[in-house]
């Protein structure tokens, strides 16, 4: 009798991290999705997925003032407080070998967030790949944008091109920006600035944008941005929940028509899973405000369960 025994797999521990502010929204209600998140049951579905789920909480940050723009930026101390809190938290947590899952709050706390991944890939020589999931390209500047809301800028800054004080946020040998632009993967795209158009193509950013889906399919678009992924590559995901179309997620500050159905969504989702590189992750910009009875937190919830394993699939995986 063979009595040979196998070690069990190791549990994945997640750890999440709420930062309630809407500092660089142009709408006020996305301090409000750490909360929904939670209420719509984001641990239990990790937790039902095998993972070691330990929720940290909500960090501590300034208020929102709600004041116009200052030389092209809206709140820039208040951000950049937010931010650092952000990277300080993301970071630890990957030192300790934790998958950071960052509830937001606005979509300029990706900047925090990545930027934390970026210096952890750098000194664990990992490679980095982000799948930035979203209607809009968040590649504006101060000299670009129309409202000055820095929730339109991270993509931007993450790249080098922003005040010192959020470009420099990850603190990167020699002092470059925390990401290039053939690092990042934008798809769902469908709402950008003229200016911001011109930019995010002189830049070359790989954008998967509706029409691209729309023409090839969310299976071909998913196979594109997840190509070259290897055990040596931290795949970091910030999903902005405006990516999805509003007539299933309504609760959001920007809506944009046309974007992905819920098959569609589920099928990036499940594709990402699939990949077994997923290490870090932002859900942002829910604003429970303009939701329908939590069904948008209730959405992410299903989407995010989806990133970790849960599957539609009947047949035996390949």
């Amino acid at each position: 009798m063979n009595t040979t025994t196998h070690p069990a797999a190791p549990i994945r521990s997640v750890r999440l991290i709420g930062a309630p502010t809407d500092i660089g929204a142009g709408a006020r209600g996305a301090s409000m999705g750490p909360e929904a998140l939670r209420v719509a049951g984001l641990q239990q579905a990790l937790e039902s997925r095998g993972l070691q789920v330990c929720d940290l909480g909500n960090l501590s940050g300034p208020a929102n003032p709600w004041l116009p723009p200052v030389h092209g930026y809206r709140h820039l101390p208040e951000v950049v407080q937010w931010n650092q809190c952000v990277f300080d938290a993301v970071f630890a947590q990957l030192q300790q070998g934790h998958l950071p899952i960052l509830l937001g709050g606005d979509h300029s706390l990706g900047l925090g967030s990545i930027s934390a991944v970026a210096r952890h890939c750098v000194e664990a020589g990992k490679k980095l790949r982000v799948l930035w999931l979203d209607a809009h390209a968040d590649f504006n500047t101060s000299a670009l944008t129309p409202s000055g809301n820095v929730h339109g800028m991270p993509v931007a800054c993450l790249c080098g091109f922003g005040p010192q004080e959020l470009t420099g946020l990850a603190r990167m040998p020699g002092g470059g920006p925390a990401l290039r632009a053939d690092q990042i993967r934008q798809i769902g795209i469908r709402s950008v600035d003229a200016g911001e158009k011109r930019f995010v193509h002189e830049q070359g950013l790989e954008v998967f944008d509706m029409r691209f889906i729309d023409e090839v399919g969310m299976r071909q678009t998913m196979q594109q941005a997840l190509a070259g992924l290897d055990d040596e590559t931290h795949l970091h995901v910030s999903f902005d929940v405006d990516f999805l179309d509003p007539d299933i997620a309504p609760g959001v500050g920007t809506t944009v028509p046309g974007g992905p159905t819920y098959r569609e969504a589920q099928l990036c989702m499940e594709m990402i899973a699939d990949s077994g590189r997923l290490a870090s992750l932002d859900v942002v910009e829910l604003n429970p405000a303009l939701d329908v009875r939590n069904q948008t937190a209730l959405l992410a919830v299903d989407l995010v369960e989806s990133l970790f394993g849960k599957s539609t699939l009947m047949r035996v995986p390949a």
